[in-house]
């Protein structure tokens, strides 16, 4: 009896890890694609209303943020990595030394977003039409190289097993063993400016854009919009 309750234990935690339904928080509902430059695209890109998704405890925690994206911090050993993004106005990747009061240039550019992955640190860079995938190597002095070019602007980025998933600004790549995949292109939210992503699955990829959130399935290759209910 005590084997047969552990099979069937084992069964349905396994459906779960792989079959798993990500709940869409109450106060959304789902609304159709609109066509770019459609009335009804105008419509959300004048939206004031920005949305952020995150992970938490397994559920999808979708919250209001800022249409503008703070700049980008990452803590490592002796300090701590800064990246600007000031759109026309530029931006640079700076090292600020534990208990200093001056940050170091590392790069010039527009600097989105700083993170790990396996053991090492990456840095996206990009704005107008570009994008880039860095890595970051420190020795005696930081160091970079370019891992993926891309053509459109980065504007957020996650990582989930061994892979980086990146948001851009019409479209959205994976990147496994440094070889970016593009999977979606021209999507609607051109102009609604990705400010998340989280991935809980190939099949329950949520982004966070101006007016709504974003789900993505890379198994069914399928898209889906989500706005939040109007009291």
């Amino acid at each position: 009896m005590k084997k047969e309750l552990l099979i069937l234990f084992i069964l349905n935690f396994s459906f779960y890890c792989t079959g798993q339904e990500i709940k869409i928080p109450e106060n959304f509902t789902e609304h159709s694609i609109p066509k770019v430059e459609s009335p009804e695209w105008f419509v959300l890109i004048h939206s004031k209303d920005c949305y952020a998704v995150k992970k938490d405890n397994g559920r999808l925690v979708v919250e209001k943020t800022s249409y503008y994206k703070k700049d980008s911090e990452l803590e490592i050993e002796n300090g701590k990595l800064i990246g600007e993004n000031k759109g026309e106005f530029g931006g640079a990747l700076y090292f600020l030394p534990t208990g200093g009061k001056e940050k170091f240039e590392i790069k010039f550019g527009n600097i989105v977003d700083i993170f790990r992955f396996q053991n090492k640190i990456y840095f996206t860079e990009g704005s107008g039409i570009w994008g880039s995938l860095y890595e970051l190597n420190k020795d005696s002095a930081f160091t970079y190289n370019k891992i993926e070019s891309f053509g459109d602007a980065l504007e957020a980025v996650t990582v989930f097993d061994d892979s980086i998933y990146i948001a851009s600004y019409h479209g959205f790549y994976k990147v496994s063993d440094e070889k970016a995949t593009l999977i979606f292109r021209k999507q609607f939210w051109d102009n609604l400016y990705p400010n998340s992503v989280v991935v809980f699955d190939e099949e329950n990829i949520f982004m966070g854009i101006r007016s709504g959130i974003v789900k993505l399935n890379l198994v069914k290759n399928t898209v889906n919009f989500y706005r939040e209910k109007e009291l």
